[in-house]
């Protein structure tokens, strides 16, 4: 069972505003005064946290690099001593004694075990689910493909259909989990650079929350997405530049104005939120007879920016492996990019454990645009380990699959998403995937989100004259 959310898109407010990267940033006070968040000053230098700490359920916090153990209930970005992401863990042989498969069937089905993503809640940061903050988000369907057209050789593709999350992508995860433990740590006030779905999904948990939320955003960003932030009562600031542009203002204005940064890898709980898509894959269509193992697909096909779903899932995929859910066997992960914007992909060709800086990046797929990710070992790690390979396709091909995947399949997906058919076509015609084996096709989002204008060709016709032969004949 899925669970939908809506969305209205009214017009982006009066305080979205316009910055040039370029240039030293200056104008902080002016931005913070007419954004429409107007503060006394004991309220803007209030103390970031509140005075009692909070217990988690996670009972480490350790960087994914050097190991290192970093303190669970204060917040925490990057790891103190190599600037890695830092991973939650969890007391796993303890859970497996009574989180189990069977107990979250049994639950979810009687209705005392959430339908969302917080099914898995012993696995989340979370002391009770009366800490989350939740719109219903998880619960995506698992699409079988029609063999039809492109698809007909294929036996066991599946679609796993992001779009029906409450802010129509994968992000509401993560957004769910991250907003949820920064309202737990007493954090006041969140800050994130993003391309697209990040800005519109956090802006939607803040006000959930409660939070104030400010959202940098390249100015090309879609529209939509720019649209989305605002309505949700984010302060929106358009950038002149690439996200990791919009990533340097973030850390700025963390650190003059004490707001916590919610960037990608670069807070620890994103991540679990987007686990949970690995977590969710066992049960649908997947799913066994009960008091047996759950397995996973052959093949995961993953458009890959920032990375944090791949790498969530297979963390999720190690947990479920130390609680006994499923044997060592893992899917072969698959990055697919854009060869606009390709970093991860140019390592793996060169051999490299980490990504160089792509220069100049540009394609039409915002969520691949991210020219440099803090991830970038850990994702070629995971390509290692799970026999994975990782391939950039152009805008052409990832259009042409986009639409194929909608045609088709009925699924308006997004560009991004269009990537992962493309990779998918390629990989079959190279005899690296098999049409009979288990492959999952991630769309993270809804193709809506890039609709600005109608297509130039559609007919247009006067009722007092219809002229049917024409209609047939351009439609």
């Amino acid at each position: 069972m899925t669970l939908y959310g809506v969305y209205r898109y009214p017009a982006v407010s009066a305080e979205t505003q316009v910055m040039d990267s370029s240039r030293r940033f200056q104008e902080w006070d002016t931005i913070v005064q007419s954004s429409g968040m107007i503060h006394d000053s004991d309220e803007l230098n209030s103390p970031l946290l509140n005075q009692d700490k909070v217990s988690a359920v996670h009972n480490t916090l350790s960087c994914a690099s050097c190991e290192k153990s970093h303190e669970i209930n204060i917040p925490q970005n990057l790891c103190h001593e190599c600037s890695k992401p830092l991973l939650a863990g969890y007391p796993l042989e303890t859970l497996k004694n009574h989180f189990t498969p069977n107990l979250v069937r049994h639950e979810s089905a009687d209705g005392s075990r959430p339908l969302s993503m917080w099914k898995f809640h012993e696995v989340l940061p979370v002391d009770s689910l009366d800490e989350s903050v939740s719109l219903g988000e998880g619960g995506t369907p698992l699409l079988p493909t029609i063999r039809r057209g492109p698809f007909s050789e294929l036996t066991r593709c599946l679609i796993k259909d992001e779009s029906l999350n409450p802010t129509a992508s994968f992000k509401s995860r993560g957004m769910a989990a991250a907003i949820t433990r920064a309202k737990s740590l007493g954090i006041s006030e969140v800050a994130l650079p993003s391309a697209g779905n990040a800005a519109g999904a956090a802006a939607a948990y803040a006000a959930r929350a409660g939070l104030p939320c400010w959202v940098f955003m390249p100015v090309d960003t879609p529209i939509t997405n720019i649209i989305e932030a605002s309505a949700s009562g984010a302060h929106v600031v358009l950038v002149k530049g690439l996200i990791d542009d919009c990533g340097k203002l973030v850390r700025e204005g963390c650190e003059r104005h004490g707001w916590f940064d919610l960037s990608t890898l670069k807070e620890p709980f994103r991540i679990e939120g987007k686990k949970t898509m690995g977590y969710e894959l066992p049960f649908d269509p997947f799913d066994v007879r009960e008091n047996t193992r759950l397995r996973l697909p052959d093949c995961i096909i993953y458009p890959t920016g920032g990375g944090t779903g791949l790498i969530g899932m297979w963390k999720a995929f190690d947990e479920m492996e130390q609680l006994g859910w499923i044997g060592p066997e893992r899917p072969r992960m698959v990055v697919a990019q854009a060869s606009g914007c390709a970093p991860i992909v140019q390592a793996w060709d060169l051999g490299k454990t980490h990504a160089e800086r792509i220069e100049n990046a540009a394609t039409v797929a915002s969520g691949l645009r991210v020219p440099a990710a803090i991830g970038d070992f850990i994702m070629l790690r995971i390509l290692k380990e799970s026999r994975g390979t990782a391939l950039a396709v152009s805008d052409q091909e990832l259009l042409d699959a986009q639409r194929e995947l909608t045609h088709y399949q009925g699924v308006f997906a997004a560009p991004e998403s269009g990537a992962t058919w493309a990779v998918a076509k390629k990989l079959l015609d190279r005899n690296w995937l098999k049409p009979h084996e288990e492959i999952i096709l991630f769309n993270t989002s809804t193709g809506i989100k890039y609709s600005q204008d109608p297509p130039r060709d559609l007919p247009v016709v006067d009722p007092s004259k219809t002229d049917w032969s024409q209609i047939l004949e351009t439609t």
